[in-house]
């Protein structure tokens, strides 16, 4: 059964680069009431799809909860683009979106997010590591480590929508729930378009080596990356009614590019923000042998319960994609977030209208 679900009134949300006042504290893993494991997974030389090997890759992961004797309490849950795991940590909780006291949550850290094996630290990366790369990897860390053959639900947003949609269409047999939040089978041409500029800011750096590398840290560059991101991130209806002013604070425009965005792009690493736009280029989930490059096909052969959850005015992941793939789907919802916050309406830390509406959704789709 398929159904709409949301309603038109505007409602705020928040995301991780817009810092705001009242965001929720996240604990650290001594101060969580529940368990809390850190690790490292050694996978080896990795032979990704573009046909280059990752070296003695790693990957890095946390876990949250307590994987039952059945070993059917596993949600995995992704990485978003630059995003690590102590980053997506606050939407975990026995009040929060994530229960650990019910679910075993595994957090892998996405390949070039400095803390899995990066495009930064080797010079020999390959220039193109896909979302089915990550999974694979992923599929790998979940049996080989925790003796798991399939979970509960693959949850994400924006890039870890795009991977929990390839946990759906890769292992099928694996997977009985995904919650997409923000994020589509596919990465449209519109979205390309926006990646495409990002990624020839970099390039027109000075610094700029070719092939994905830098001679050192483009600052210049990596300011101007964070000003476009700026204007993607959040709606038109976002800076219409002046919510950088009047939410979060800020005293003026200028202001807020510059602590809200510049401050969150300029510490990162060029190479690995290079390599991660590439990688959400690239997403696509009916691009392998098993599909063919048919995204219809790929979405038909789901056989999880798919929770789609777009952001109303998101820029990146529009509605009207996600309503073309649940036409294919056989067990699908969409419930559209109504909020003038763009994007970051689907990680609303600090927003507590959008976060309960992404809670409320979730929950129940967890629990049915």
């Amino acid at each position: 059964m398929r159904r709409h679900a949301g309603h038109t009134d505007r409602q705020p949300g928040l995301g991780r680069a817009c810092p705001a006042p009242d965001r929720s504290p996240v604990l650290s893993s001594a101060e969580r009431p529940w368990p809390v494991v850190d690790g490292t997974f050694e996978l080896g030389d990795v032979q990704v799809e573009s046909g280059g090997v990752i070296r003695d890759a790693v990957l890095r992961w946390q876990a949250h909860g307590t994987l039952n004797p059945a070993r059917d309490n596993v949600i995995v849950y992704p990485c978003s683009y630059t995003a690590d795991h102590e980053d997506l940590a606050w939407l975990i909780g026995p009040d929060a979106v994530l229960d650990p006291t019910r679910w075993f949550i595994v957090v892998p850290d996405m390949f070039s997010n400095g803390l899995s094996s990066s495009a930064a630290d080797d010079p020999a990366f390959p220039p193109l590591v896909t979302m089915a790369d990550n999974v694979r990897a992923q599929q790998q860390l979940l049996i080989s480590r925790f003796d798991v053959d399939r979970i509960a639900a693959a949850y994400g947003f924006s890039m870890g929508a795009g991977q929990a949609y390839h946990w759906a269409a890769l292992f099928p047999e694996m997977v009985e729930r995904a919650v997409v939040v923000c994020g589509s089978a596919r990465t449209s041409v519109h979205n390309k378009v926006f990646l495409s500029g990002l990624l020839r800011t970099l390039e027109a750096a000075p610094e700029y080596a070719g092939n994905g590398r830098f001679t050192a840290e483009p600052k210049a560059s990596l300011r101007a990356f964070a000003h476009i991101y700026a204007g993607w991130g959040l709606s038109q209806d976002f800076y219409r009614e002046r919510l950088h002013e009047t939410a979060l604070g800020a005293p003026d425009l200028d202001t807020f590019l510059r602590t809200g965005w510049e401050d969150m792009f300029t510490p990162h690493r060029a190479a690995n923000l290079y390599a991660q736009a590439m990688t959400w280029y690239a997403a696509d989930i009916s691009s392998n042998d098993r599909y063919g490059g048919d995204l219809a096909r790929a979405l038909e052969g789901i056989t999880a319960r798919v929770l789609l959850m777009p952001s109303a005015t998101d820029l990146y992941f529009r509605v009207a994609d996600n309503e073309a793939e649940l036409a294919h789907l056989r067990h699908g919802e969409l419930a559209t977030i109504p909020s003038i916050w763009g994007h970051r309406a689907g990680n609303p830390n600090g927003i507590p209208e959008d976060l309960k509406f992404l809670a409320t959704h979730v929950r129940a789709w967890l629990n049915a």
